[in-house]
């Protein structure tokens, strides 16, 4: 049986697509899981937090397959890793339907994050007709999610109305940040805490739906 594709894709700049692609896939290890990660974002800013890991780690002690694609080229190389792994999960770059489309095209599943502001759930609703148009299968993934204040409260009720989105989210926490900047993700650093277990609880959802 082949893997799952999960692209995370999400056409407003700023959302978190790295971050979420990132945490999801070493999730996914975690769980007893084998992943590949597919970069196909120019900006290759997953690959320099590849790059950090293989430094951290070396080599052979990442865990993970790393590959980039570009074009029509990442529809193919997805598919292929899909039928050497359990999992392969594709970061795409914003606003570039010829570089996010044929990602979204191969996907089983299109993890689209978002943040609780009025601006990202205006830009949700273009990420979301794109994937519609490919007749693929969507899930939102709330991201950087701060305490709780009425504008989050409001703002997530209308996400929740606008598409389903994952039970599992992710706090607006600094260790995020902290732990891409050494090729870490939170789950290894800190697996007990808050951050740890939101990034556990998300990929056994994720995978519980791609898996559907």
């Amino acid at each position: 049986m082949a893997g799952r594709i999960i692209t995370v894709a999400q056409q407003k700049g700023g959302s978190g697509k790295t971050t979420v692609a990132a945490h999801l896939a070493v999730g996914l290890m975690l769980q007893g899981r084998s992943v590949a990660l597919l970069d196909v974002d120019p900006q290759g800013s997953l690959g320099e937090w590849f790059e950090a890991r293989e430094r951290r780690l070396g080599e052979g002690g990442t865990g993970l397959c790393f590959r980039t694609a570009s074009g029509w080229g990442a529809r193919r190389e997805a598919h292929g890793l899909a039928r050497d792994y359990d999992a392969v999960v594709v970061d795409t770059p914003p606003k570039s339907d010829l570089e996010a489309g044929p990602a979204i095209e191969a996907a089983d599943l299109v993890a689209a994050p978002v943040q609780p502001t009025p601006v990202d759930l205006w830009a949700t609703k273009a990420t979301l007709l794109r994937i519609a148009r490919e007749r693929g299968r969507a899930v939102l993934v709330l991201n950087r999610v701060p305490p709780r204040s009425t504008m989050t409260a409001e703002v997530l009720e209308a996400l929740r109305g606008l598409h389903p989105a994952a039970e599992a989210q992710l706090g607006n926490r600094v260790a995020f940040a902290h732990s891409m900047g050494i090729g870490s993700t939170v789950i290894e650093l800190a697996p007990t805490s808050k951050g740890g277990e939101e990034v556990a609880a998300l990929a056994r959802e994720i995978w519980a739906i791609a898996t559907a």
